[in-house]
C-alpha cells in the first residue's frame, strides 16, 4: 500500500498592525481562537498580491503603509488525506482609528458575504489563535528578526 500523497494549499496571511503595538483579529466561523485576515493564493497570483486581496476582502481595509514578508512555512493542516498550507505571512501596517468594525467579506471565495467582526489586541497578547496563526506573531515585536525574516522571501 503507497502512502497517499499530500495536497499543498498556498495561503497568504496578514499581520495587519497600528501604532506598532496591535494586531488586528476577528474570531472566525468555524474555528477554536482568533483569526487574522488570510486566504488562499490563487493560480498565477503572488503570495504579495494575494495578501493584499485578501486583506481587502476580509476586513475592508485598503491602504497599508507597506507590505514586508515576514516569514514561508509549510503546516500541516490535516494527516489523512494529507493536506499542508505553504503559509507566507506579511507584515501590513496600517493607520486605522476604529477599535473595531463589522465587514461584510468580498470576492469570490466561500467566505463571501460572511461577517467578521473585528478589534485589536495586543501584539503581547496570550490569546488563542486558530490553525497557529500565531506562530509569526514575535518577528513583528523584534525589528532585527523581522528584517532578517523578510529578507527570504519567497515570492
Amino acid at each position: 500500500m503507497q502512502p497517499q500523497r499530500a495536497t499543498y494549499v498556498k495561503k497568504a496571511c496578514a499581520y495587519i498592525t497600528r501604532n506598532g503595538s496591535e494586531l488586528l483579529v476577528f474570531d472566525g466561523p468555524g474555528h477554536d481562537g482568533l483569526q487574522i485576515p488570510k486566504g488562499t493564493v490563487e493560480p498565477g497570483e503572488k503570495p504579495r498580491v494575494a495578501v493584499q486581496r485578501e486583506a481587502v476582502e476580509e476586513s475592508g481595509l485598503a491602504s497599508f503603509e507597506r507590505l514586508q514578508h515576514i516569514a514561508t512555512d509549510v503546516w500541516t493542516r490535516r494527516e489523512s488525506p494529507p493536506k499542508r498550507y505553504v503559509r507566507s505571512f506579511y507584515h501590513l501596517p496600517v493607520h486605522e482609528s476604529r477599535d473595531h468594525w463589522v465587514h461584510t467579506v468580498t470576492g469570490t471565495g466561500e467566505e463571501r458575504g460572511a461577517e467578521f467582526e473585528f478589534s485589536w489586541v495586543d501584539l503581547q497578547t496570550d490569546a488563542t489563535f486558530a490553525l497557529d496563526l500565531d506562530d509569526y506573531l514575535h518577528s513583528l515585536t523584534s525589528p532585527a528578526e523581522a528584517t532578517t525574516a523578510g529578507d527570504v522571501a519567497a515570492d
